[in-house]
C-alpha cells in the first residue's frame, strides 16, 4: 500500500490539551498513551499526541531518525533537563535519551523514523 497524499490542519495548539477527549487514544506504554494522527504505509506513527500520567516513563531508546517534540501541557524531563509547555525538543538521529513526566504532559510528536528502545 502506497502512501497516500493528505493535508491535515492542527489549528490551536494551545487549546488541545483541553480537548483530548476528541481524540482516540491507544496504550503505548506503562502511564503513556498515543494518539496517532497519521501513519505510513508500514503503519507507523509519524505524527501523534502523546498523553504521559503523572509519574510515567519511556524507557531509553534510540533516534533513527529526526524526531521533534512540541510539550503543549505540563512537562517531561530526559537527562539534560526539563522542559515546560512551550518548549519544542528536536532529537537528531544517533541521539539517544529516556524520558520522565513527573507531573504529567502532552505533547504533539513527529517521527522522520521509528525508535529503537535499547
Amino acid at each position: 500500500m502506497a502512501e497516500r497524499a493528505c493535508n491535515l490542519v492542527l489549528a490551536d495548539l494551545a487549546s488541545i490539551p483541553r480537548r483530548l477527549a476528541e481524540f482516540a487514544w491507544e496504550p503505548l506504554g506503562p502511564g503513556v498513551e498515543i494518539s496517532p494522527l497519521y501513519r505510513d504505509a508500514a503503519g507507523h506513527a509519524k505524527l501523534a499526541l502523546l498523553r504521559y500520567a503523572p509519574g510515567a516513563r519511556v524507557p531509553e531508546h534510540l533516534h533513527t531518525g529526526m524526531e521533534y517534540i512540541q510539550i503543549l501541557a505540563g512537562s517531561q524531563q530526559d537527562e539534560r533537563g526539563v522542559y515546560h509547555a512551550g518548549t519544542l525538543l528536536v532529537s537528531l538521529p544517533g541521539t539517544q535519551h529516556s524520558v520522565a513526566s513527573p507531573e504529567g504532559c502532552v505533547a504533539l510528536a513527529i517521527w522522520e523514523a521509528p525508535v529503537q528502545f535499547v
